[in-house]
């Protein structure tokens, strides 16, 4: 059996000058974002307990609660919206495909009756109102010419629909049916966000003017403006309202978050001004925020999420971060605690530990791209896309200096000695490069195409696998490869090849969806008809104990097989991650972790049958 322990979810995606709409249910205290095809429910007082909607065919966009908090609407690039129940095994409502082009906002009735979504479409239709169980229109919404980028629904009667977007207007419709009452354009530029207060007497809009108005809720007149003292020096890109209806959150470009007060005579003053803790470089520009309850969320372009205590403003906020791109290696750092290391391909090394979650980034000095990622104590090895190979060494929360080394050709896959962790072994398309320190002792022209390789952890022995399925065992010595044998079972290139931590056997896996154990010394098949994925296997681990070997695939699956029976005696997650699993790593007999496509990393407790 295995259950699903912990996880450590991935970050809101976000766009370089745009906001993102994070949303919440105050009820059970969770909020929704958004990442590539999935749609996240995390909670803010249980951050290891998170919920992952997957069955966008298209990259969601916006999420959000029925006001009664039984159901979600979400949307996706294509102009598609699914609304689904929050509880058992997330049951399909209904499906619409209300827009041309990608839906930017949606916002329900307070009755949750209606549902009102905008964004980008072809010809006139920018903004759409409609019933959430038939789909038929309410109302008709003209006088947007360009993308719609938020829209708000008046939470008390009579109902108004508020939208506005990249033609600087800020429109107004009364109903239902809903049709066209006023436009305002006293912005200068993209109004970002509209919002409405919770109490219903009034609506702000924000902009990349650096201006945000206030307008009375009934009828759309201008009623004040939040005042530009010590106001904002960027972009403003979203706006939330306190529960109270008093003050409001605003973020922007200018790397801060304003809390403002909302006086009688409808005059915004900064309360407080909250400055993120970070280097202050673009990925500290803040794109999006929310109000709840008690907690003040502000969401940066990097993806970080921090949490203040609105009664509490001076306490430092909790910083909630990950990955928002494919997580391609995973790596134990160090067992007591056990801290995990994962890395992505724009970068980003991000340290977890198992029973808390996020532990902090590894800020290296040059950002280079990941492709394949090895630790050992005190040092991490990884490889790029750009012909280097480079070693970092780790000073407690730092790295420490990095050593890179150009190898002239582009790294596939790499391979550490784990007893003498001086020696790497590289593969590159025509074969293999051996490195001991930050020096390339030797290029070996294998004569056939590598795809995959590993190194004995005593540095002694070799195994490289072929684009043609082969598997060439070599001894080293010195500094030079002298073949042993050629194992031959494979029907497809080689994917990934493990030794065993007590290297009495060996791994390897093909991307024709087969792996076969082997035994070191006789070299003969230990465990074979391991065919029970339906895509290529990406990643492959062993338990500590040598007991089990688990694989990766791409078909979303994670199977684990106990050495000592026969392969149909076998344990099978479904659907571990969206999009393929790319890592896997045991951190004792009965934890595996896994991480893949969808950038979430999942632990899971394994118990043998």
């Amino acid at each position: 059996m295995a259950q699903l322990a912990e996880t450590y979810a991935c970050v809101p995606s976000t766009e370089r000058g745009r906001g993102i709409l994070i949303s919440g249910d105050p009820k059970s205290n969770s909020i929704l974002y958004c990442n590539g095809r999935s749609v996240i429910i995390r909670y803010l007082d249980r951050p290891l307990e998170v919920q992952v909607y997957g069955e966008h065919a298209y990259p969601a966009t916006v999420a959000r609660y029925s006001p009664n908090g039984e159901w979600i609407a979400s949307a996706d690039v294509s102009g598609t919206v699914r609304i689904w129940g929050t509880r058992n095994e997330f049951v399909l409502k209904k499906e619409f495909r209300v827009l041309s082009g990608r839906i930017d906002d949606l916002q329900w009735s307070p009755d949750g009756q209606r549902i009102v979504a905008c964004g980008d479409g072809k010809g006139k239709s920018l903004v759409r109102a409609f019933m959430w169980d038939s789909g038929t229109n309410v109302g008709d919404f003209d006088g947007h010419s360009r993308r719609v980028l938020s829209c708000a629904f008046k939470p008390t009667r009579p109902f108004r629909i508020v939208t506005c977007g990249e033609d600087f207007l800020v429109n107004f419709y009364e109903g239902p049916p809903f049709k066209f009452k006023l436009s305002h354009r006293d912005h200068s530029n993209f109004v970002n966000c509209v919002r409405f207060s919770p109490d219903g007497s009034k609506f702000i809009s924000v902009g990349s003017d650096k201006k945000g108005i206030i307008y009375d809720a009934k009828t759309g007149d201008i009623i004040g403006e939040l005042s530009s003292e010590d106001g904002h020096k960027g972009s403003i890109y979203a706006i939330s309202w306190s529960p109270d209806s008093k003050q409001v959150l605003t973020v922007s470009a200018d790397k801060s978050a304003k809390i403002w007060e909302i006086s009688e005579d409808n005059i915004g003053k900064v309360k407080k001004t909250l400055t993120c803790p970070g280097s202050g470089g673009v990925d500290d520009m803040l794109v999006g925020c929310l109000w709840q309850n008690d907690h003040i969320v502000t969401v940066s372009l990097g993806g970080t999420i921090f949490l203040y205590s609105a009664s509490d403003l001076d306490k430092a906020p909790l910083s909630l971060s990950g990955h928002m791109k494919n997580v391609s290696s995973l790596a134990l750092l160090k067992n007591e605690p056990k801290v995990l290391v994962s890395s992505s391909y724009d970068g980003l090394i991000v340290k977890w530990l198992q029973g808390t979650g996020y532990y902090g980034k590894l800020e290296r000095k040059v950002i280079s791209q990941i492709k394949s990622l090895a630790v050992v104590e005190e040092e991490i090895v990884s490889s790029g896309f750009d012909n280097k190979v480079w070693r970092v060494s780790l000073q407690g929360d730092q790295c420490g200096n990095a050593e890179c080394i150009d190898i002239g050709n582009q790294p596939k896959d790499l391979s550490l000695a784990l007893l003498s962790p001086d020696l790497v072994l590289v593969s590159i398309d025509t074969g293999v490069i051996l490195l001991r320190g930050s020096k390339v002792v030797s290029t070996i022209d294998l004569g056939f195409t590598v795809t995959a390789s590993a190194i004995a952890p005593n540095g002694t022995e070799a195994i490289v696998g072929g684009q043609d399925g082969k598997l060439h065992v070599y001894s080293i010595t010195g500094d030079t490869l002298n073949e042993e044998a050629v194992l031959e079972k494979h029907r497809g290139a080689i994917t990934a090849i493990r030794y065993s931590p007590d290297v009495s056997m060996f791994a390897s896996a093909d991307a024709n969806r087969e792996a076969v154990v082997w035994d070191c010394a006789s070299r003969e098949v230990k465990l074979k008809n391991m065919l029970y994925h339906t895509a290529r296997i990406n990643c492959i681990a062993w338990s500590p104990d040598s007991s089990m070997v688990a694989t990766g695939s791409l078909d979303t699956c994670i199977i684990i097989y106990e050495v000592d029976k026969p392969a149909s005696s076998r344990i099978t997650i479904k659907g571990a991650h969206l999009g393929g699993v790319y890592g896997l790593v045991f951190t004792d007999e009965h934890s595996l972790v896994s991480s893949g496509e969808d950038a979430c990393i999942r632990l899971w407790t394994v118990t043998p049958q």
